[in-house]
């Protein structure tokens, strides 16, 4: 599997893009990710970014995508929803883990007790 090969390609913002993936669930389109990865992070994202993100990650076999209904609200366009394949579900389970082991007893020494 490609994934397996190459876990430690996995960045930083890939891996803010993945987890506004999660948290937005079904809803998870390119403008309510860069809402969320600035709300959330405090990271003014640019959405051309975002996007280049998106499509990497698909590439990558990471995510999958679908296009949703056109509504009047967007004039008719539609909008491209994003969900995690199990591959992306297994690198932020490992991004998380590896994060988790390093940080953990820390917590004094980062000032955050």
């Amino acid at each position: 599997m490609w994934f397996k090969q190459h876990q430690a390609s996995l960045g930083d913002f890939e891996q803010l893009v993945l987890l506004g993936v999660i948290r937005l669930g079904e809803g998870a389109y390119g403008a309510a990710i860069r809402q969320e990865i600035h709300a959330r992070s405090g990271r003014d994202v640019s959405i051309n970014a975002v996007y280049t993100t998106l499509d990497r990650l698909e590439t990558k076999g990471l995510l999958a995508s679908s296009i949703g209904e056109p509504t009047a609200q967007r004039g008719g366009r539609r909008r491209k929803f994003y969900t995690l394949k199990p591959a992306g579900t297994a690198a932020m389970r490992q991004a998380y883990h590896a994060f988790r082991s390093m940080t953990e007893g820390l917590d004094e020494r980062l000032g955050t007790k």
